[in-house]
């Protein structure tokens, strides 16, 4: 029988899943500019992988905008939003180099949101791709868990804890179908994440592994609402060990400036959610030059031999996610499930 098992982000990808904004309720009068930003994104990862871009045949405008780009391909698909992380398969790798897509139950984020399309985007690309479908009953999205391809997972108590309010799985059952579908060994928990976090806890907005250790966002301003949590994250990593009973080498970047909407609700503004791609890594930035250039030159070296490409994505951000958000990795069939 066949063992799947997740490989990290940074192994080499076939392609970049992503999924066009059409959800008006999300983002109210700024969607043309998130579809620009959108846009610039899915760009930015062509320079160094292809990307298929879903649509949502009954709301595309500004799809023309990617028609004809090189390394972009559009493909019609029904959509509620546009979290391809979320909703979108999690690629795993067989022990055959086999090529497998888990189908988590996507129920909108706890029920907040329309999901009746979306529910079923992810079998949509797993059948896309060509590959196996490993469906889930459990309700769980790929923003939620972060791995290092070693067999460790870290993941949030308060995304858990919002997920089954009404019920669900108890935490072995839900660390024991974690393990069991990405080929897992150990599931380190934080507690929670930002401030005005719409996922309620998804972990990629704070801690995110890279090769040899794991990257967190830490505050530099003690009277930033977020600045003792994300202190109590980098503890318990440090405390922590990976699945193969080694401690974590430690990394760190500073958290944006604390900015505030017009309404006086905190922007989500998180450096941790960027992506990996073929040579490249897709970093936001938010026009406060200091930070944006410190969060470039920490990714920098980490990933020496890949190229940092900063994106403004204020818009995106604004939404409830960000660049990882907004994207899914394909790895390569036939290649390694580790790092």
């Amino acid at each position: 029988m066949t063992q799947y098992r997740m490989p990290p982000e940074w192994v080499p990808h076939e392609r970049t899943w992503m999924a066009w904004p059409c959800a008006e309720g999300t983002f109210g009068g700024t969607l043309p500019q998130v579809r620009r930003e959108y846009a610039d994104v899915a760009r930015a990862i062509a320079q160094f992988e292809p990307v298929t871009m879903l649509y949502d045949p009954e709301n595309c405008d500004g799809t023309e905008e990617l028609e004809g780009e090189p390394n972009i391909e559009l493909i019609a698909c029904p959509l509620d939003d546009s979290w391809l992380r979320d909703n979108g398969p999690t690629f795993v790798l067989g022990d055959d180099g086999s090529l497998a897509g888990v189908d988590w139950t996507f129920d909108g984020w706890g029920g907040d949101w329309p999901h009746e399309k979306d529910a079923k985007v992810a079998s949509r690309v797993i059948e896309l791709a060509g590959a196996k479908r490993n469906p889930s009953e459990m309700i769980y999205e790929g923003g939620a868990l972060n791995i290092d391809g070693k067999g460790t997972c870290v993941v949030t108590r308060q995304c858990f804890e919002h997920r089954t309010r009404n019920g669900g799985p108890t935490p072995e059952e839900f660390e024991a179908e974690l393990c069991g579908q990405l080929g897992l060994s150990k599931v380190i928990w934080l507690n929670r994440t930002l401030e005005n976090d719409s996922t309620n806890g998804h972990v990629d907005v704070v801690a995110a592994f890279v090769p040899g250790g794991v990257l967190c966002q830490v505050s530099a301003d003690p009277e930033d609402s977020d600045y003792q949590n994300l202190l109590d994250n980098r503890a318990i990593l440090e405390a922590e060990t990976d699945g193969e009973g080694r401690p974590l080498t430690i990394h760190q970047v500073t958290s944006p400036p604390v900015d505030r909407k017009a309404d006086g609700s905190r922007r989500f503004l998180s450096y941790i959610n960027f992506y990996l791609v073929n040579g490249g890594v897709i970093v936001p930035q938010y026009g406060f030059p200091k930070h944006d250039q410190e969060a470039l030159d920490v990714l920098a070296g980490l990933f020496p031999d890949r190229i940092v490409v900063g994106v403004l994505t204020n818009a995106i951000a604004d939404g409830g996610g960000n660049i990882h958000c907004i994207t899914q990795q394909q790895p390569k069939a036939g290649g390694k499930a580790h790092a």
